[in-house]
Formats: C-alpha cells, structure tokens, sequence
C-alpha cells in the first residue's frame, strides 16, 4: 500500500481515520480489507495510480467512463470484472455488449494496467480489485476525493448481455425506479444521491437523453422541467436520432471532480432524467439543496467536505456488493477471458 504522502488527501486527518475506521467495520465480513496486497505485491497500489496517472495526462476524456466502468461491473453480479469479460462461441453476448454499456470506453486501459501487474506480481491481483483501485485514482486525479480501496475481490467466470438490462437503471429512471434498483444492491437513497455525483466528470451521447429533447413521456414534446436556455442549447447539439455527438455532462468542469452537479440540479439543466429524479424524493432533495447552499464555504475551502467524505464512504460501499472471496472465482491471468 502507498504510503499518505503518496497521494494527495483533501479530506482533514480526523475525517480520513474515521473514514478508514467506517471502512475496516463494514468490511470484515466480507473478506475484504485494506492492504490485502501489502504482502504478495506491495507496490500495487502505486503501480495502477502512476499508470492512470500516464493514462489520463494522454487522454483526460478516458475518467468518467473508467469510473463508470466499475459501478455498471458492481451492478451486474456483484464486483467481480464480469464486465471486463469478451465474448466467445459458447458464452453469447456478454456484459460488454449489452446496450447500457456500449458507451463505455477504457477497456485496452484496464488491459494495460493488467499487464504491468503481471509482470510485477503474476496471479496475484484481481481484475475486480483493479476496477475498483482505477476508479479511485481517476477521480483523485480529477481533484476529487482520496478513499483507501478494500481489496481481496476475485474474479467471475460468467458474463451476460441480458443482465445489464434488469440490473443497470437506465437514464430515464425516476425517482422510485432508481431507489427500488439501489435499495436492491443493498443501497439507500444517500448512496443514490452520492454516488450520481459521479456525473461530475466526463460525457454521453446524445441518445442518452434525447427522449428529453424530443419525445419526453411519449408526447412528442420536450421536458418541461428543463431549463428553455438549456434546453435549446442541447437541442443545437443534439439533432433526432443522433447517437454520435458527446456532450459534457456538468458544462464547465466536466474534467473536474466538484459538487457543481448538484448546482445544475436545481438550476433545472440535468441532462438526465435520472439526475432530475433526484428532487422528487425528500432525503436526496434535501442533499442536493444542501451542496448548493454550501457553495460559498466550498469556494473558501477548495473542496466540498461533505460530499468528498460521502462519497468515498458510498464507493466503498458500492464495491462491496456481492464480492467474490476466499477461493470464490479466480484470479484472471487477463481480463477479457476467464483461465
């Protein structure tokens, strides 16, 4: 494990121990822990964060889908790099393939990360573990939070396109789909409003939202929750039907890891249906409001207290659904094939 001084920590000291000490509690049963590889492959954890570190000085783009890549992996059984999995003659269409996740970049960077963990410690380090540790990095990279990742997940053996469908809440979602498909993960509504502040960093395409656009509800219509500007402004990007064009999910700082998000939240220009959702539920309405009334103080600061602290928390919780232990699974030699 790296030492403190490796990374940058915008959380205080206090703050970092109990967050450490949430961390260690909630995953003793788990078989997981902080510093599983201490042993077998010290240097690890510095070896994916320097990579990332190469990775994203090339290609800045590549933070958000590689982030997202291990939330749409931990949806769809559990964490354990199913969706890291190719497909072959007998398997059909795998995770990768299935409609959620084909806008999801990054996968040759995973491979590379790979690849120099093998030859540093061969056998030894998870595909699962290394999704979990990227995403870490890349928002860390992004100004966002630092997290210690608990690691000791192995890798599964089966993948399928089908699953994404019934396990994945699309971006349409409101409110009461998106709480009954987290609370089926085993996570609550702070973990909802949280961890959809991932869309802090990075892009989609216009497909993802386009109903919004121009067939809200089946109306033929445009959302009227949407802000008219903004609303126009996607529409000049966005033509019917387009599946090509990228646009920044928070405008302004979609390479930074903030809280400005929520600020677009309750500005009403969202660019998902999912992220609007987020003002029809008492709890995450009030979270939302919250991080906007905080704005001045975290202009001061330089970081947003809460929301950093939350979100490291909801990620290790997230990265605990359905881990794969002990002599579960495997430990891939490479990660789009099973040994």
């Amino acid at each position: 494990m790296p030492s403190h001084g490796f990374f940058r920590l915008p959380l205080s000291l206090p703050v970092l121990l109990l967050l450490v000490l949430h961390l260690k509690l909630s995953a003793d049963a788990l078989g997981l822990k902080i510093g599983f590889y201490d042993e077998t492959c010290p240097q690890a954890e510095v070896i994916v964060f320097k990579e990332m570190e190469r990775v994203l000085n090339v290609a800045p783009s590549l933070a958000g889908p590689l982030l997202r890549m291990h939330f749409h992996d931990c949806f769809v059984r559990g964490c354990d790099g199913s969706i890291l999995l190719n497909a072959t003659r007998s398997s059909g269409p795998v995770e990768k393939d299935g409609l959620p996740n084909l806008s999801l970049r990054g996968y040759g960077v995973i491979d590379g990360v790979k690849s120099k963990l093998e030859k540093a410690c061969p056998g030894i380090i998870s595909c699962a573990d290394i999704l979990a540790l990227v995403a870490r990095d890349v928002v860390l990279l992004s100004k966002g939070p630092f997290w210690r990742v608990l690691t000791g997940r192995r890798d599964g053996r089966q993948s399928s396109a089908q699953e994404t469908l019934t396990n994945l809440p699309p971006p349409t979602s409101n409110i009461s789909q998106l709480l009954n498909a987290f609370a089926k993960k085993g996570l609550d509504a702070k973990d909802l409003v949280v961890l959809l502040g991932s869309h802090t960093i990075g892009t989609s395409h216009c497909s993802s939202f386009s109903d919004r656009l121009y067939n809200f509800n089946k109306t033929g219509k445009s959302d009227p929750s949407l802000d008219k500007n903004y609303l126009q402004k996607l529409k000049s990007k966005c033509r019917p039907n387009d599946v090509k064009t990228l646009v920044e999910m928070d405008p302004g700082s979609f390479r930074t890891f903030d809280s400005s998000y929520y600020k677009l939240i309750v500005k009403r220009r969202a660019l998902f249906n999912s992220d609007e959702a987020l003002l029809h539920d008492e709890e995450t309405k009030d979270y939302v409001h919250r991080q906007v009334a905080v704005a001045v103080a975290v202009a001061a600061r330089g970081f947003p207290a809460e929301f950093f602290k939350d979100y490291g928390v909801s990620m290790v919780k997230m990265g605990n659904i359905e881990v794969l232990t002990g002599s579960e699974g495997e430990i891939r030699k490479k990660c789009a094939f099973v040994n």
